[in-house]
C-alpha cells in the first residue's frame, strides 16, 4: 500500500510539472508570434520606404541629406533585427524619427503635395505604422504574460531549469509612439 502512494505522489508530481512546462511553452510561443507580427509589418514598412525616397527623390533634389538619413535608418533598421529585440527597437525609432523629418520636409514642396504616387505611398506608411504600434502592443502585452508566467511560483522553481529566459519589450520611444503625420493637401 506504501508503493502505491508513492507511485500517486510522484505520478500527480510529474502531472504538475507537465502541466506548468506545457503552459510556458504556449507562452514562449504566443511571444514569438506577436514578435513575428511585428516583424512582417517592419518588412512591410522597410519595402515602402524605398518607392517614397524614389518618388520625392527628383523633387527634393537638394534635401539629398534627407533621403540620405532615411535610406541609411532603413538600412541599419533591416540590420538591427537580427541584433534582438531591443536593438531592433532602437534602430526602429531611429528610422520614425527620419521618417518625421523626411515629412517635414515633404511639406514644403506643393508638387509633392499634389503627387498621387506620394499620398498613396505617405497612406499606406502611415497605415504600416498603425498596423506596427498595435503589433507592438501586442507582443508587449504577450511578453508581460510570458515573464508573469516564468516568474511567479511555483513556475520559477522550474523556469530556469528549462530554459525559459525573461525576454525584452518592445518598447517605442516617447516621440515614435506618435505616427508620422504629414498634411500632403494643397493648402
Amino acid at each position: 500500500m506504501q508503493w502505491v502512494v508513492i507511485i500517486a505522489v510522484l505520478v500527480v508530481l510529474a502531472l504538475f510539472v507537465i502541466g506548468i512546462y506545457n503552459g510556458l511553452i504556449g507562452k514562449r510561443n504566443r511571444v514569438d508570434e506577436a514578435l513575428a507580427q511585428i516583424e512582417v509589418q517592419l518588412k512591410r514598412r522597410h519595402d515602402l520606404i524605398p518607392n517614397l525616397v524614389e518618388a520625392v527623390k527628383g523633387y527634393m533634389g537638394f534635401e539629398q541629406k534627407v533621403l540620405t538619413e532615411v535610406t541609411q535608418a532603413r538600412a541599419n533598421a533591416v540590420a538591427a533585427g537580427a541584433q534582438g529585440v531591443a536593438a531592433q527597437a532602437q534602430a526602429e525609432n531611429m528610422l520614425t524619427s527620419t521618417l518625421r523629418s523626411l515629412f517635414s520636409v515633404v511639406e514644403n514642396y506643393p508638387e509633392l503635395k499634389a503627387n498621387q504616387n506620394v499620398l498613396n505611398l505617405q497612406e499606406q506608411l502611415t497605415t504600416t505604422e498603425n498596423q506596427i504600434s498595435f503589433s507592438r502592443q501586442n507582443y508587449n502585452a504577450t511578453v508581460l504574460d510570458y515573464n508573469n508566467g516564468i516568474q511567479t511560483f511555483p513556475n520559477v522553481l522550474l523556469a530556469g531549469m528549462f530554459g525559459f529566459l525573461k525576454r525584452d519589450f518592445f518598447d517605442a520611444e516617447p516621440e515614435a509612439a506618435e505616427v508620422p503625420k504629414v498634411d500632403l493637401s494643397l493648402s
